[in-house]
């Protein structure tokens, strides 16, 4: 069985809605800026890819993620022509962090706020009348989770139309854990560069509708992409390291529930934190998967752009996917002027746009979170007659 996109919704630094953040990322903006949430002299990395949104600098707000996962939903909803009304459609939220900002402005500051807004579904209830909802915590890979169930949702018939989205800010306690990781305080996201001294954080939201192709696209008659395979696996091998072999399986495993071979990959959105260790995890990863191939497929790396967006950062690349393809322009990977050998055969966009001549057909989109947490989705587009008429079963499945 294979699934559609019907509605995109997105928030992030370097934009209000998809098309905002894909005009960016073509070019070449990026989100980074002075960190504006809490106190600079406390840390040694001043930087971050903050949502400016914030009443004046220094002085924050809670529930700021709330109010981007209500946009992101609200502009996927409308787009896949639901309107508001998401009663009978279930919502899954992907985060690592939830509204645990919030937490720290009531504990440290005072800051009011209710409790039982600390669940996602409250605001989903109130807004959209939303009655099936649920969180999933699986750290970075998180809102690609939310792809792989909402894709079970439909396959088991408990739903017609989902709607999956991810969603995380940054707090003041992982801006400081992470300010601690790195033998050098991080100045930007460099992903694959020799220069790169690890990961910062990005802010924002993203949804995606989701509907079984057999069903066609529903209210919105409109059709993004074609969801082939989603796979999932947890190896546990360490509270923050990744696996390569572990990431290698899940590749594969996308690969086989799509029903396709490594060379018909046409675009790889990278997970590219920018770290040493998930850095050398991915290339090993990828240098197995694609091995013999030449060239590889294209690789970019949005997070130089976004930051690491965490819980929203695999359906962030997925979007993103679904306009390169749609308009055949890979956006480059920023701050990436000097590669690390583990890259050296792969075909990585930087330094400005790339326009293939052939078109991009598939894309495979990767992410990795802590604790072994790992998630591929693999996504085709679709010709532009798909876009006004309801498609009919092909190809592999989940």
């Amino acid at each position: 069985m294979s699934w559609i996109v019907t509605g995109m919704g997105a928030v992030a630094s370097i934009g209000a809605d998809v098309e905002e953040i894909f005009d960016s990322l073509i070019a070449g903006r990026s989100g980074l800026g002075p960190l504006h949430g809490y106190d600079r002299e406390k840390f040694r990395a001043q930087v971050a890819y903050e949502i400016d949104d914030r009443p004046a600098p220094g002085v924050d707000v809670p529930l700021r993620a709330t109010r981007w996962l209500e946009r992101a939903v609200a502009q996927a909803a409308a787009d896949a022509g639901l309107g508001d009304d998401l009663s009978e459609v279930p919502v899954l939220v992907g985060t690592t962090l939830r509204e645990l900002r919030s937490v720290e402005l009531s504990w440290r500051g005072g800051i009011p706020f209710d409790a039982a807004d600390l669940h996602f579904g409250t605001m989903l209830r109130h807004r959209f009348g939303a009655a099936d909802t649920h969180t999933v915590a699986n750290a970075c890979s998180a809102s690609l989770y939310t792809l792989a169930l909402g894709a079970d949702l439909l396959d088991l018939d408990a739903a017609d139309t989902v709607v999956v989205a991810g969603v995380d800010t940054i707090t003041e306690s992982t801006y400081g854990l992470l300010d601690r990781c790195y033998a050098e305080a991080p100045d930007r996201v460099r992903p694959f560069d020799r220069e790169r001294r690890g990961m910062l954080q990005g802010e924002g939201a993203v949804a995606v509708v989701l509907r079984r192709e057999a069903d066609g696209p529903g209210p919105g008659s409109r059709v993004h992409a074609r969801v082939r395979g989603v796979a999932v696996n947890c190896d546990a091998y360490h509270s923050s390291a990744p696996d390569a072999k572990s990431i290698t399986a899940a590749v594969h495993e996308a690969h086989r529930r799509a029903g396709v071979r490594p060379a018909d990959i046409d675009l790889v959105m990278l997970h590219g934190t920018g770290t040493p260790l998930n850095d050398e995890a991915e290339s090993s990863a990828l240098g197995t998967v694609f091995a013999g191939l030449s060239p590889s497929p294209y690789m970019t790396a949005i997070k130089s752009m976004t930051g690491h967006t965490a819980g929203a950062s695999g359906l962030h690349s997925l979007v993103a996917a679904v306009d390169v393809m749609r308009t055949g322009t890979i956006p480059p990977t920023v701050y990436l002027d000097d590669p690390v050998d583990a890259v050296a055969g792969f075909r990585l966009v930087r330094g400005g746009t790339v326009r293939p001549q052939e078109p991009l057909r598939l894309a495979q989109i990767d992410s990795f979170g802590f604790g072994g947490l790992n998630a591929v989705a693999v996504v085709e587009r679709v010709a532009d007659e798909a876009l006004r008429h309801p498609m009919h079963p092909e190809g592999g499945g989940k």
